[in-house]
């Protein structure tokens, strides 16, 4: 103890000067208040312009020390400190948000949504089973980490270079092909980390310093099965849009898996809970068919809200409506789990982007906002869309619906 203390008179600390400097304009501004008092008018003056001094001393001290102990503690350095002071005292206070999904869509909307509020648990589904995931659940028995390591970089703090490395993925050329550097670091620490998952998600969020959090729905190996109309079984996420045939019902093998714990207390201290956007039965749902998780949405007090996805998607909701998709949601689990929907109310209509989209068997989803209030959940209809190369969901434009159906439905002030 009395070691460290001596520490801080070592040269080159830059807080003894500063420190004494403060000290120094101390006792100017005693000396000059003590002369300030005395009767004769020059004096006095004279005592003023010593207090004045003193005040500049002392004010230079303090700020020259706070400073330094700034530079000494904060690693990004003071220039960031603005930035730590408004994550804590302004975003530590917005609602406490759980998104559930996964894909591009999820980790789209969290990007925007982190600006909103720093209580942010996003809930993200571990079946892929295409790509780097694939293989690497196939070689390591590991839950699927590509749409945990997408959602992680988007709620990421660290600078983007961080961002970049983990979204990095290595040359056909390379042996290591195809493999995003994310998911072969969430694998690493997995395996280190006496192969549990939830631990290599956390020490993840410390890398990348992410607001709020992000857990896994389950952490037992699951696979996404998929039943079609005409009774065929088709195992496999990256399979299953493949079929050709509509699809009846998604279900997970095994079928007992346990949701995490972190992620049912989430459910259960939200404010809000956003279904998607995402993939409906490839993304949203093989979230929502773990026991335990579609009653502890329904049980909730939180404001339930699903985002509708904006273009039909080839082998899943071919020929969907808006409503058709919230029939699909309940089916797989309960009415409780909604109280409202958010669907696009905008036309899309740059003819080079639905030609593109109509020879993938994609077209835009038909608002049928009267068949979602006729089986008793709100509406908002709003204009939530972003083209570009990709017709999707624009993350600033839906985050601003969220926020107004937030704010009108549970009266959230900060």
């Amino acid at each position: 103890m009395a070691n460290n203390l001596f520490k801080w008179l070592y040269p080159g600390m830059q807080v003894k000067r500063w420190a004494l400097t403060s000290l120094l304009g101390v006792c100017i501004v005693a000396f000059g208040a003590y002369f300030s008092a005395y009767p004769h008018p020059y004096v006095s003056s004279l005592g003023v312009f010593i207090f004045l001094c003193g005040i500049v001393f002392t004010t230079l001290g303090i700020g020259k020390m706070t400073t330094s102990l700034i530079t000494i503690f904060l690693p990004r350095r003071e220039q960031d400190l603005v930035n730590i002071l408004y994550q804590r005292r302004f975003l530590e206070r917005g609602p406490k948000i759980v998104a559930i999904g996964g894909g591009h869509g999820l980790s789209n909307l969290l990007l925007a949504l982190k600006e909103y509020t720093g209580n942010i648990t996003a809930i993200v589904t571990v079946a892929d089973s295409g790509g780097s995931s694939g293989r690497l659940r196939e070689q390591f028995d590991i839950v699927a980490p590509g749409d945990i390591r997408n959602c992680l970089v988007a709620l990421a703090d660290a600078p983007g270079i961080m961002g970049d490395l983990f979204q990095y993925r290595f040359p056909e050329k390379s042996e290591l092909k195809g493999h995003n550097f994310g998911n072969l670091f969430l694998t690493a620490l997995y395996e280190v980390g006496n192969r549990d998952f939830r631990q290599a998600v956390e020490l993840t969020s410390k890398v990348l310093a992410i607001r709020g959090k992000v857990v896994p729905s389950t952490v037992t190996n699951v696979h996404l099965v998929a039943r079609y109309k005409d009774g065929k079984i088709t195992e496999g996420e990256a399979r299953i849009p493949r079929s050709g045939v509509p699809i009846e019902r998604v279900f997970l093998n095994p079928s007992n898996a346990e949701p995490n714990k972190d992620a049912l207390e989430a459910i259960r201290e939200a404010d809000v809970i956003i279904l998607g956007p995402g993939s409906l039965y490839t993304s949203v749902l093989p979230n929502l068919v773990i026991p335990g998780i579609p009653e502890a949405i329904a049980q909730a007090s939180a404001l339930r809200i699903y985002v509708c996805n904006v273009m039909t998607q080839r082998g899943e909701t071919e020929g969907y409506t808006a409503s058709a998709h919230v029939r699909a949601l309940i089916d797989h689990t309960q009415r409780g789990i909604l109280d409202a929907v958010v669907i696009n109310a905008s036309v899309i209509s740059d003819p080079a982007t639905l030609s593109r989209y109509r020879q993938e068997q994609s077209i835009p989803v038909e608002a049928d906002a009267d068949e979602i209030r006729a089986m008793g959940y709100k509406v908002f209809s709003e204009d939530i869309v972003g083209v570009r190369d990709f017709v999707r969901h624009d993350s600033h434009k839906l985050t601003r619906v969220l926020i107004s159906a937030i704010e009108r439905n549970r009266v959230i002030r900060r």
